[in-house]
């Protein structure tokens, strides 16, 4: 074992050619490599583990994208009303912390999503249009609710806290509704529109129709008890005449003035099982009259301001479920909502579907992967036809897990549109999130089911279109929407740190995590819009981690395998350029992470061009009392939390002394930063 620095320079000499040698058995320069050789445990050493560890800094093993990590948002956020929230500055910040990536607008149920474009049904009828109503009030809106961003021209909405609470609320309840759809394989579907706020009325008496929603500039909010209202005026509504005011508070409708239409008028009756739409598509509640949740506010506007202003650049997944009789696709709806994209000049990349192989199960129809290639082909052709898009990427086509029939499915999609797509996409989850259990995190054998899918797709893919990119699209630590305290908790950040390693080691373009915000618990920001473990580990990754990754040497010693038994690795190492974005470090840095699964401390003597250099440590361990199963973290001893809404926390190092031992401890994550190494590979772009 090497002394410390302090020992007399002869003895150092003398320890050269055992140091030497040690280096000439390490493994073989590969990406991702991270296996220290078995060797004989030497009588005297008890179990403890020293780690030589040196990096090829000649060139890079594999070049990665620059949007490596990415996110995903499902549509299901527009069934439980987070689309409306997607303009909070919170959120907005937290998004532009990771950027840049892309956003993919994708999930369960893509093919359960309908586009409309709402285009003013009033006028053709011989009445005013909703634009009509609201073109006064636009600008007291913008006034009151939403302040632009200086830097952007964004639009970020500042909601008050009893919005929050209410939407928390509402949330809640539609969580226990996509669950059972999403465990019963039946889904509703989804209204994606494009223009204005039209809510969906039934009334009780029979009435029927669309009415827009006019706001009075000192009632920006339904749900809120300081403002409290929103007021539909009089209208012309699919040839109805309406002459009445509906004024609505939590759990009531209440009409006043005259009404001339059949139902009860001037009453207001509690009933909290019925649903409105207020602003932005916020839930009030109504008893004469029931209101559809599937007509919102601009919704694909919305999702297109949070991407633009975060720095995220969208992918969306249009309904391939939309058939033909003879099982071709209906590509009508998607062409309305090109054209409509295009008109507001969206820089927007596509998809086609989500899980296709998948299908029967949902639907009890099957599209094969030849028939989805022609689709892919059509779409293509689409896009060609409309400017703004003649150019567009085109990704897919996102398969599950590539069990034997899912490897037919792709092969007959790659014969057919493998040269059509930018980049081919998967999907993969580790667990059932139902029955998952926090030791199926530190499990080795787990961590490591991720390399076989990815021979799988890759050989498929060199066999029809060698060198075209690969995506693993929608991948989460687990299922069925994870399990709180566990998916969401430091333990998981174990399977995630490691797939982002393991991806960019194999070659792996791009990742897209699952998801940013949503309605289970495998995101990275909570409901109440506080980041969770995995996003600052995320953070981390973004802020210090480039595109380049680089081979490591490891040498050192190990326990000798029980016969019939095979040692995993249980100390995971991965290396990259350090992010030129990052301005803290000159160009030729290194950075190395660390996962430690071992309930031992471990020690890493830098050896070879990383000897005797600086090195910034990153220490992230879970913080409070719950350990693994901590929401909490901090770094290098300090909790992490943002300090306002609008600004994240300056991420500190730890300096250690040049030369000095790394000790990582047990059941942790950790980055390094060795500065000033001038690695070859590193010093340009």
């Amino acid at each position: 074992m090497p002394c410390p620095s302090s020992c007399p320079p002869g003895l150092l000499a003398l320890m050269a050619p055992g140091l030497a040698l040690m280096a000439a058995f390490s493994l073989p320069s590969q990406a991702g490599d991270r296996r220290a050789l078995p060797v004989e445990k030497p009588s005297g050493v008890k179990g403890r583990t020293l780690i030589l560890l040196d990096v090829n800094t000649k060139s890079p093993v594999r070049i990665i994208s620059e949007n490596f990590l990415s996110l995903q948002l499902d549509p299901s956020i527009i069934h439980d009303g987070w689309l409306d929230f997607l303009s909070s500055r919170r959120l907005v910040t937290l998004a532009r912390g990771l950027a840049p990536a892309f956003l993919r607008f994708a999930g369960k149920r893509t093919d359960f999503l309908q586009f409309h474009n709402v285009k003013n049904p009033a006028k053709s009828r011989g009445g005013p249009g909703p634009d009509y109503y609201l073109k006064n009030y636009e600008d007291d809106i913008v006034r009151s609710d939403i302040a632009l961003d200086k830097q952007k021209g964004c639009k970020i909405a500042q909601h008050p806290d009893i919005m929050l609470e209410l939407q928390r609320e509402k949330a809640a309840q539609m969580h226990l509704v996509l669950l059972k759809e999403q465990f019963s394989n039946t889904y509703s579907n989804l209204t994606l529109t494009g223009f204005l706020l039209h809510v969906a009325i039934r009334h009780k008496a029979g009435l029927s129709g669309i009415v827009p929603i006019r706001i009075m500039e000192n009632e920006t909010n339904p749900l809120s008890s300081v403002l409290p209202f929103i007021l539909v005026p009089k209208c012309s509504m699919w040839g109805l005449k309406l002459n009445r005011v509906l004024k609505m508070r939590p759990h009531e409708c209440q009409v006043q003035e005259d009404d001339h239409c059949p139902g009860p008028a001037g009453r207001a009756i509690s009933d909290p099982s019925q649903d409105a739409i207020g602003l932005l598509g916020h839930l009030s509640t109504l008893l004469s009259c029931t209101v559809h949740d599937n007509i919102l506010l601009m919704s694909l506007d919305k999702l297109y301001n949070f991407a633009d202003c975060s720095g995220l650049h969208l992918i969306f997944a249009l309904n391939a479920l939309r058939r033909n009789p003879n099982n071709s696709w209906n590509s009508s709806n998607a062409l309305s909502l090109l054209k409509y994209s295009a008109s507001k000049k969206y820089n927007i990349s596509w998809e086609l579907g989500n899980e296709p192989n998948n299908y029967r199960t949902l639907i009890g129809r099957s599209v094969n992967g030849s028939q989805l290639g022609k689709d892919y082909t059509q779409l293509r052709s689409l896009m060609q036809l409309i400017r703004t898009y003649s150019r567009a990427h085109l990704y897919g086509p996102n398969i599950g897990r590539p069990r034997k029939n899912v490897i037919a499915f792709l092969e007959g999609f790659m014969k057919v549109a493998g040269g059509t797509v930018d980049a081919v996409t998967w999907q993969h989850y580790y667990i059932d999130g139902r029955v998952a259990k926090v030791t199926d995190f530190l499990k080795t054998r787990l961590l490591d089911t991720l390399s076989d899918q990815i021979r799988k797709i890759q050989k498929v893919v060199n066999t029809y279109t060698p060198g075209k990119k690969i995506w693993l699209e929608g991948v989460g630590t687990t299922s069925a929407g994870g399990m709180n305290n566990l998916s969401d908790s430091y333990a998981a950040g174990f399977l995630w740190l490691n797939t982002l390693g393991l991806l960019a080691s194999q070659g792996i373009d791009v990742v897209v995590r699952h998801s940013f915000l949503d309605h289970g618990h495998n995101h990275l920001v909570d409901q109440n819009f506080n980041p969770l473990p995995d996003y600052w580990l995320s953070l981390l990754y973004k802020r210090l981690i480039g595109p380049k990754v680089l081979a490591i040497h490891v040498a050192g010693l190990q326990r000798k395998p029980r016969p019939g038994r095979v040692i995993r690795d249980k100390l995971r190492i991965y290396a990259h350029c350090t992010s030129y974005h990052n301005h803290n470090y000159v160009r030729g840095s290194i950075t190395l992470y660390i996962i430690n699964l071992h309930r031992s401390r471990k020690k890493i003597k830098l050896a070879g061009t990383l000897r005797d250099k600086i090195v910034h440590q990153y220490l992230l361990q879970p913080y409070g009392k719950d350990g693994l199963h901590s929401k909490l973290v901090q770094l290098n001893g300090q909790p992490l939390a943002m300090v306002d809404d609008g600004t994240l926390p300056e991420l500190k190092p730890r300096p250690l002394r040049a030369g000095r031992t790394l000790v990582i401890p047990p059941l942790t994550m950790s980055f390094y930063v060795v500065k000033n190494v001038n690695a070859l590979a590193c010093r340009y772009r």
